[in-house]
């Protein structure tokens, strides 16, 4: 080559969506410069991978750090730190926090507030308000902004879209693909009474039942198919939903979660508590089989976490009085990594999921490959490490996970961003290098 290597990715095996093969890579200046055999160049560093999987730097395209508003169950540096521990690159956040992410300063302030503290590259959703509509259009090509995420039913925070005038005006108002929440809001409300102040967590699913998702996504498709948009439905918990969206491809990508799809009721509930208890709610398994379908039949596009953080204390305060959500960034890939290893996916239909889906669908700039010219994010897993996820390995501030005591096969043992070792072996080498991500006309 004539030129020598930053850094020498040796004797791992290479997987994208479509094959693995044994390969070395070389990185200069962060990014991917060769793919081949080039054990005999030269390199400021090598790193030995012989018998572990190189797979391009994942993305977590949905968390919630917090930040700003409520730093005390999370923040920038502590979730993206848990991002790295997980071997999670990049990652998408939303703008449910407080102040929402809904104008420009709030933005700016997000980009502000990520700079030299954030252990992942990151970009920042703009959320949908009745007050910002006419802004969205312009906001949404902001620099580091993938998109728009709009909430049809009303989860963490205050931004709701309930009704098809507002979720019309938002669709007309963007050109990008828009990330949507789909719950029906009047239905839950009309739904809530048959909660009592000493209601139980299994009931969450009854309240905020099938219904209420398959009825949003219903009105949602109608009005997309009506302006022929983009729209991104996220954390789809239902068998209904998924034969929805099978025949709407042409205007829906869609996304689930690995709660969805290893958790279910009732026995989630009768053994977590509201520690199981998130929006869309977990269901029966019947709906997650169907979700698993959906992941086989290529209805699924995108992995994401949902990492939405609470303290103990706000869990604690019995349901319905606590908050909907869970850690999950840090243990995306290596509950997925067990499914791979107990044969419900494919190492590559992983690849696929959690890296080119993500960058594909949201048009991420030189992310989600192992190829030439592209950024040098890797993430390394040992396919053939047993151990056990507790507790005490989470690094956000939530302090828990509700996989503590699984079992799992296969762990990542290295991060990589843009050519720097920013994990290994569960150690955090180097903070602060995250970076905006770059987006060339989100929506593919």
């Amino acid at each position: 080559m004539g030129k020598e290597f930053d850094l020498l990715l040796k004797g791992g095996t290479v997987v994208s969506s479509q094959r693995r093969e044994t390969q070395d890579v070389g990185v200069v200046d962060g990014r991917i410069a060769e793919i081949g055999l080039l054990s005999t160049e030269k390199a400021r560093e090598v790193l030995d991978l012989t018998g572990l999987f190189v797979l391009p730097g994942l993305i977590d395209s949905q968390v919630h750090f917090r930040e700003p508003g409520a730093e005390h169950k999370e923040d920038l540096r502590t979730g993206s730190r848990a991002a790295i521990l997980g071997g999670i690159c990049s990652v998408l956040e939303m703008p449910n926090t407080s102040p929402p992410t809904t104008t420009r300063e709030a933005i700016h302030d997000k980009f502000r507030r990520a700079q030299g503290r954030m252990c992942c590259d990151v970009g920042f959703f703009v959320g949908a308000s009745p007050e910002n509509i006419d802004a969205l259009g312009v906001l949404e090509t902001l620099p580091g902004v993938p998109g728009v995420k709009m909430f049809m039913g009303s989860s963490t925070g205050s931004l709701l879209i309930a009704d098809d005038a507002g979720v019309e005006a938002v669709l007309r108002a963007t050109r990008r693909r828009v990330a949507v929440h789909c719950e029906d809001e009047d239905r839950m409300n009309q739904r809530r009474p048959m909660l009592g102040d000493t209601a139980s967590p299994t009931e969450h699913p009854v309240w905020r039942d099938a219904l209420c998702a398959l009825e949003a996504t219903r009105r949602l498709l109608a009005l997309v198919k009506r302006h022929d948009r983009r729209v991104h439905v996220l954390h789809c918990t239902t068998a209904e939903e998924i034969e929805f969206l099978a025949d709407h491809k042409r205007w829906a990508t869609v996304e689930v979660t690995p709660q969805h799809l290893t958790l279910a009721a009732p026995e989630c509930y009768e053994r977590l508590g509201t520690y199981a208890q998130m929006n869309p709610p977990i269901r029966g398994i019947e709906h997650q089989q169907a979700l698993w379908r959906g992941v086989e039949e290529g209805v699924v596009d995108v992995l994401g976490s949902d990492h939405a953080p609470h303290t103990r204390e706000e869990k604690d305060k019995g349901y319905p009085n606590t908050p909907s959500g869970m850690p999950g960034v840090q243990t995306i890939l290596p509950v997925m990594l067990n499914h791979v290893h107990e044969g419900r996916l494919s190492l590559e239909k992983l690849v696929q999921l959690l890296a080119e889906g993500p960058a594909r669908v949201w048009s991420i700039f030189r992310k989600g490959k192992v190829v030439r010219g592209y950024d040098a994010d890797f993430t390394i897993v040992d396919p053939n490490s047993s151990w056990t996820i507790h507790n005490d390995w989470i690094a956000s501030k939530a302090g828990w996970t509700p996989f503590d005591g699984m079992r799992i096969h296969g762990r990542p043992v290295a991060t990589i961003l843009r050519g720097q070792i920013v994990m290994r072996e569960g150690e955090i080498l180097l903070e602060g290098l995250g970076e905006p991500l770059s987006f060339d006309g989100a929506g593919g």
